[in-house]
Order: C-alpha cells, then sequence, then structure tokens
C-alpha cells in the first residue's frame, strides 16, 4: 500500500453462528493482506443481543479501522468476497450468519446508492455497532456528533465485552507475520 492512504474506514464485523472468534481472525488476516488495506487498530469482541430479529444466538460484534487505497466499492467487494471465502450465506435479513463485515464509515465520505450507504444507516441507534468503533475511535465524526456522544445516547442493555474471544483475536494478532 503507498505511504499515503486514501482514506480510513471504519469497519464492523458481527456473527453468531459457528465459532465466530475463527471468523474475525480470518476475516481480519484476509483484509490485512489484500493490496491496498492495512487494518491499523481493532476493538474488543462484544457480545451482544440480537437487533431486528430476536429469536436467535447473542451476536459477537467488533470493529476495525482500514487505512485503504481502494475505492468504497473496491473496498465492499472485498468485505463481501472474504465473507463469501468464510461460508457467509446470506438467507435472511437480520438472521443468523458466520460472519458480516459492513463498512460503517468510508473517510467523511456520505454514499447513498442501493446497495452502498455510507455512513451504514442506523449506525448511529445501534450499540452493537457504537460501542466497539467508540472504543478505537470515540471522536470519529457521524453525522456532525462524534461516535461517542452517539453511544451515550443509545440503549446499551446487554452489550458487554466478551473478554475470551476478545484474548483470541488479540493474540493471533499478535501472531502474525507482518
Amino acid at each position: 500500500m503507498s505511504a499515503e492512504p486514501r482514506a480510513v474506514a471504519a469497519l464492523g464485523l458481527g456473527g453468531n453462528v459457528g465459532d465466530v472468534g475463527a471468523a474475525f481472525v480470518a476475516a481480519l488476516a484476509r483484509l490485512d493482506a489484500a493490496p491496498g488495506v492495512r487494518v491499523a487498530a481493532v476493538s474488543s469482541v462484544y457480545r451482544t443481543p440480537p437487533w431486528g430479529k430476536r429469536d436467535q444466538p447473542d451476536f459477537l460484534n467488533m470493529a476495525a479501522l482500514a487505512e485503504t487505497t481502494l475505492a468504497p466499492r473496491a473496498l465492499l467487494g472485498l468485505c463481501l468476497a472474504v465473507e463469501r471465502a468464510l461460508g457467509r450465506e446470506r438467507r435472511e435479513r437480520w438472521g443468523p450468519r458466520t460472519i458480516d463485515i459492513d463498512i460503517l464509515t468510508f473517510g467523511d465520505a456520505a454514499i447513498d446508492e442501493p446497495d452502498l450507504k455510507v455512513p451504514h444507516p442506523r449506525l448511529t441507534e445501534r450499540a452493537f455497532a457504537l460501542a466497539p468503533l467508540a472504543e478505537i475511535a470515540p471522536r470519529l465524526e457521524v453525522g456532525g456528533r462524534p461516535v461517542g456522544d452517539w453511544l451515550a445516547q443509545v440503549e446499551r442493555a446487554g452489550v458487554a465485552i466478551d473478554a475470551a474471544t476478545s484474548a483470541k483475536i488479540a493474540a493471533a494478532r499478535r501472531v502474525a507475520p507482518d
């Protein structure tokens, strides 16, 4: 990747089927290995209640900051390819999944296309996305306000750091080759 990144993208990762921690490790490694992308920071992993469709297991969620020279649509394509490679099947909106990778923000871009919306729709309403993002980028502005301010305004019941999975991710990132 060039010395001057084009943008810093905030990514949200989530899942609630199978070994989600292993899926996160694999997804972060694939993203970091992709040309034009460097994963610069990752949050802890949070256990969160399901959102939208509630009759399913809790989710694990985390955020990552990626420096990228890719255009937003190319980054979306990469995220979808990583999801597919890790077994993601899109069957039901807000339903169970092995891995989900969303572009939460892309620099200060505002994008409103049918299959790409940045900042991510309803980001400012979702503690499962705001809590991990606020951990690594509390002053990142979305809609003219810092992420940490948005987090202070939303319901956070049931959102808590999953220490064991967070440790697994941290250990995997420490031993990953540079």
